[in-house]
C-alpha cells in the first residue's frame, strides 16, 4: 500500500469516527438531557402504561386518555367511567399532583381504581415530561 492510500484510509476513518462520535453526542441530550420526554416515552412503553392508558384524544382503554391531562380537572373527561371517589374530585392536574399519583394513586384518591404505583421519582419525573411532551398543557 502507498504512502497516499494508507494516509486516506486513517483520514477516511478518522472522519467516519468523529461522525459516529458527534452523531451519539449529539443523540445523548434527547435521551437523558432536557425535559426527559425521550426516555420517559421508553418508560410509558417499558412499565405497560400505554396498556391501559393511550395518548390519542377520545381513545379510553381500560383507562382513560392521557392526552391532555396536564391542566384537565380529575374524573372529567367525557366518555370514560372513572370511580366516585375520581369522579368526585375535581383538582387539576399538574406536574406535582401526577407525581403524587403515581407514587400512590390510592393515597391521592382513595377509592380509585388505579393500582399501579411507580416507585422511582426519576421515572415519575421521565413519565411525567413525556406527557407534557405529547400534547399536554
Amino acid at each position: 500500500m502507498t504512502m497516499f492510500k494508507h494516509a486516506y484510509r486513517r483520514a477516511a476513518w478518522s472522519a467516519i469516527g468523529a461522525l459516529a462520535g458527534a452523531a451519539v453526542l449529539g443523540a445523548l441530550p434527547a435521551r437523558a438531557g432536557g425535559d426527559g420526554a425521550v426516555a420517559g416515552k421508553a418508560l410509558f412503553l417499558k412499565r405497560a402504561c400505554s396498556a391501559c392508558h393511550s395518548l390519542e384524544a377520545g381513545r379510553n382503554l381500560n383507562g382513560p386518555t392521557l392526552s391532555g391531562v396536564i391542566g384537565r380537572e380529575a374524573g372529567s373527561l367525557e366518555g370514560y367511567r372513572y370511580s366516585p371517589a375520581l369522579a368526585a374530585d375535581k383538582r387539576r392536574w399538574d406536574k406535582a399532583r401526577l407525581d403524587a399519583w403515581l407514587a400512590d394513586p390510592r393515597a391521592v384518591v382513595p377509592g380509585t381504581k388505579m393500582a399501579i404505583k411507580v416507585a422511582s421519582p426519576e421515572e415519575r419525573r421521565l413519565i411525567i415530561a413525556y406527557l407534557a411532551a405529547t400534547g399536554s398543557k
